[in-house]
């Protein structure tokens, strides 16, 4: 039976011959850290952690490089962003069609800090408006955070929007980029984005193991490192260094997957970012359409040919998602989700309080592939 991936919302796969062979021909070849030496080979490591740290700065719009701080995945990324910034009794606004990622830092800070969480609603689609996330935001807000697109609906926020409405404000605004980077335009420096957070491992075809956040100039001031050690410089001040990326990448980085990082991107280059992304939103409204047509089957989030990032959930009248995924599995070879996908707030809002079935096509999904997964559901 063959294989048939679509959970490309949680991480990419299969990725790029050449992101495997960038991994293997660095950790056999070179192996060295970065930023730990003078030789030959830990130069040449430096030179792989600064290609991606390029390519994401040309992926997301942002001329410095050294404005890109490597993480572990979008979560750590968030958790910087998010613990780095807030103090007792901060305001926020956030949504709720948020992740986990952001839910539980901001729930640590009301927790430790007595920070104030406010959630602007969406609507029917999973949708939210500019106007109902300005609404919460106060004189004294320190901080909106947003997804870009949510990954249980698909469904776009307005990030540029709301970014441009708070520019001439105090408050910052943190962008979750998990489900765009990489497959829709992202663009910091034109846009005004403070901060982006997101991992290395989806969109952009990199190894799990990667992610980064993106900080405007000058945040360095008021963002504190969340973790602190080495960096490979100035090793006689106890603190860590004011200078970027350095300030905030304590600590070997795991160069072997930055490696793959960097291919991925460099294969989305190649091929053409705008292709790849037509490809997956193609897939992704056969995929929509071909479910609304059958019974029982309620879609969430924007009709089918709607704009959306590469995400479809479902329920199925009489069934439980789990059950689903697992006939899936069982039966056809076809991998999907099910459950709430770490985001409980936006299920409870679209009366799917239970979860649902999620459904993410990928750069390397074939229209066959769509075909066979809505006869699949069709059968059950």
């Amino acid at each position: 039976m063959s294989r048939i991936y679509l959970d490309n919302a949680a991480t990419s796969w299969p990725k790029p011959e050449t992101v495997y062979t960038a991994m293997d021909v660095f950790a056999r070849e070179c192996g060295a850290a970065s930023g730990r030496g003078a030789y030959s080979s830990a130069i040449e490591s430096a030179k792989v952690v600064a290609a991606a740290r390029t390519g994401v700065a040309r992926m997301i719009g942002v001329s410095d490089p050294n404005r890109i701080v490597f993480t572990a995945n979008g979560t750590a990324a968030l958790n910087l962003a998010i613990h780095g910034l807030l103090r007792p009794g901060d305001h926020v606004v956030t949504t709720v069609c948020e992740h986990n990622s952001v839910l539980r830092p901001l729930h640590a800070a009301v927790q430790r800090l007595g920070c104030v969480v406010d959630f602007a609603p969406c609507d029917a689609q999973g949708h939210v408006t500019t106007a109902d996330i300005l609404a919460l935001v106060t004189p004294t807000t320190r901080l909106v955070v947003m997804t870009h697109a949510s990954n249980v609906t698909g469904a776009i926020l307005p990030i540029a929007e709301v970014a441009a409405a708070l520019r001439s404000s105090p408050t910052l605004l943190l962008v979750d980029a998990a489900q765009t980077v990489g497959r829709l335009p992202l663009d910091a420096e034109s846009h005004g984005l403070d901060l982006i957070a997101a991992p290395g491992h989806k969109g952009l075809l990199g190894p799990t193991g990667t992610g980064f956040l993106y900080i405007e100039p000058g945040l360095e001031a008021e963002l504190t490192p969340i973790w602190q050690g080495g960096v490979g410089s100035a090793s006689d001040d106890p603190e860590m260094p004011a200078t970027m990326p350095e300030r905030y990448e304590a600590g070997s980085l795991a160069v072997t997957p930055i490696a793959g990082l960097a291919d991925g991107i460099a294969y989305i280059e190649h091929e053409g970012r705008k292709v790849l992304c037509e490809h997956v939103c193609t897939v992704t409204a056969q995929l929509a359409a071909g479910l609304t047509g059958l019974p029982k089957v309620k879609l969430l989030g924007p009709p089918p040919h709607a704009l959306r990032a590469g995400v479809v959930s479902f329920t199925l009248e009489g069934y439980d998602a789990h059950d689903v995924a697992v006939a899936l599995d069982a039966s056809f070879g076809i991998e999907v989700r099910s459950g709430l996908h770490c985001a409980a707030r936006i299920h409870a809002a679209l009366g799917a309080p239970e979860g649902s079935v999620r459904m993410s096509p990928g750069c390397f999904t074939t229209e066959a592939e769509i075909e066979a997964t809505i006869a699949a559901v069709a059968s059950l």
